[in-house]
């Protein structure tokens, strides 16, 4: 894969992180945070499209000195703002405690291939970045961190940092990303794990943003789960085969594995916090996201993407990172679990053969039966990139690809419901893109229903936007509200 070379890698990387793939090329941070009102558009924004497409991920305030994990930048989100074939772009650093503390000198915590600082706050032994996930709740956006920390609030369409969320001062650990919002409810439901001690936690924060209840899920040990789901009555938690090494444990260091014959798990919680945890236990397998589960009777259906073995050896050009950069160049395939509630039983279908990864829907129905989702299709590369996206119907597992130019890469997409729609996919996709050779970046606007077909537009951005993580939709009479 050619990729442009970027001012930061010539000028900034140290000799150890000159074999660092995550910080050169279209992975490289960015550091001006700009406000782009007139933007130029090759063909036409539908005056139907109304609200933000926001994306989180990494992006170091600066230049790492030591050992540094594509995890561990700071946060920073993307934003297009769409309103009567218009177009803003908007990006800005989420300004996390530690973030702040960095821009002064003061930080107190290193990156997560770095032994953790037990004597700082139980909450957040590492650096605590919110770069992984964003999401709407109470009227604002809210990025989250993977390795768990803290909430942060963000202004939907300015995109400036609001504050440090602790729901009234009531959340007693932390928040890890993937946590849900229930569009019907308003709701928060969310999740965190430890990872030296065999617990989970789980709870539900109101629409008005009151913490309602909140409890720990005794576990086997610890774990290092990814993603939750949720329906109209239930969260899912999953216990999946993922722990630290016993190395890594004693010395404080990010050192994990897959034991073997070590089954899967997934904990069904009411969410009304009441009831013990009802576990269904499957074949061993690891999950990054999950795409989304309903009830049918008294059955509990669950989409997601499969983890599968990318068959990739260590790259040496990537010196001592080779190892992580082939734990990152993650492939998985889509499957539908079914969890009988009477009875315990779990069935398991694979659905299709095509890597595919970070699926969305329509998110006005997470946690509710629906018939469509959008996936990045991920080419088998030493390092993560999505080379296209599919459109799959949930029922027959048959898929629709829209495939990016060579050398172009996208993002995390986002369903935008056009304005006044009924019907499910009745909308339009959304993400970024960027040339690995250019570095131009745009964002890509499809019509769902014609999903395959050429773009309606294609929106220049006035910089590269680095790849990275999760993406969301805003609703325009949600970003209207929080003004």
């Amino acid at each position: 894969m050619t990729m442009i070379q970027t001012e930061f890698e010539r000028d900034e990387l140290t000799e150890l992180n000159r074999f660092n793939p995550y910080l050169k090329g279209i992975y490289a941070p960015v550091r001006k945070e700009v406000t782009a009102l007139d933007l130029e558009v090759e063909g036409e924004i539908p005056r139907d499209l109304y609200g933000a497409y926001l994306r989180n991920g990494p992006n170091p305030l600066n230049a790492p000195e030591g050992m540094h994990h594509w995890f561990d930048g700071d946060g920073m989100v993307h934003g297009i703002f769409f309103e009567n074939g218009k177009a803003e772009y908007r990006n800005r650093y989420v300004r996390t405690r530690d973030h702040e503390a960095e821009r002064a000198g003061t930080l107190d915590a290193g990156g997560i291939l770095e032994p953790i600082r037990r004597e700082r706050s139980a909450l957040t032994t590492y650096k605590d970045t919110a770069n992984t996930d964003i999401l709407i709740h109470n009227g604002t956006a809210m990025a989250l961190w993977y390795v768990s920390g803290q909430p942060v609030r963000m202004d939907p369409r300015t995109l400036e940092t609001i504050r440090t969320e602790t729901f009234a001062g009531r959340l007693p650990k932390n928040v890890s990303a993937h946590s849900k919002v229930d569009a019907q409810t308003g709701e928060f439901l969310f999740f965190d794990y430890d990872l030296y001690n065999p617990v989970m936690s789980a709870g539900v924060v109101s629409a008005d943003n009151e913490l309602k209840w909140f409890r720990e899920v005794e576990l086997p040990g610890p774990r290092l789960p990814h993603d939750m789901m949720i329906t109209k009555n239930y969260m899912i938690l999953m216990d999946l085969p993922v722990v630290f090494t016993e190395a890594g444990l004693r010395n404080g260091m990010w050192q994990i594995h897959q034991p073997k014959n070590q089954p899967a798990r997934f904990g069904v919680v009411r969410r009304d916090g009441t009831g013990d945890v009802k576990w269904f236990e499957t074949e061993p397998c690891y999950i990054y996201h999950g795409c989304n589960a309903w009830e049918e009777g008294d059955k509990i259906v669950f989409y997601a993407c499969k983890m599968v073995d990318n068959g990739l050896p260590p790259n040496p050009e990537f010196g001592p990172y080779a190892p992580m950069a082939a734990v990152l160049a993650l492939q998985a395939e889509l499957h539908r679990w079914t969890f009988d509630m009477k009875t315990g039983q779990t069935t398991v279908e694979h659905l299709d053969d095509r890597r595919t990864e970070f699926p969305v829907v329509n998110l006005d129905l997470m946690g509710h039966k629906t018939k469509y989702a959008y996936h990045v299709t991920i080419p088998n590369t030493h390092t993560q990139v999505f080379d296209g996206l599919v459109k799959y119907d949930l029922e027959s597992g048959n898929g629709i690809e829209h495939r990016f130019a060579d050398g172009v890469y996208g993002a995390e997409p986002a369903f935008a419901p056009r304005v006044g729609a009924t019907e499910e996919d009745d909308g339009y996709v959304i993400t970024f893109l960027t040339d690995s050779a250019t570095g131009q970046s745009e964002a890509l606007i499809l019509d769902a229903r014609d999903f395959g077909g050429k773009p309606l537009a294609r929106v220049k951005l006035p910089q590269r936007v680095p790849a990275g993580f999760h993406g969301t939709w805003a609703p325009g009479e949600q970003i209207a509200a929080a003004s």
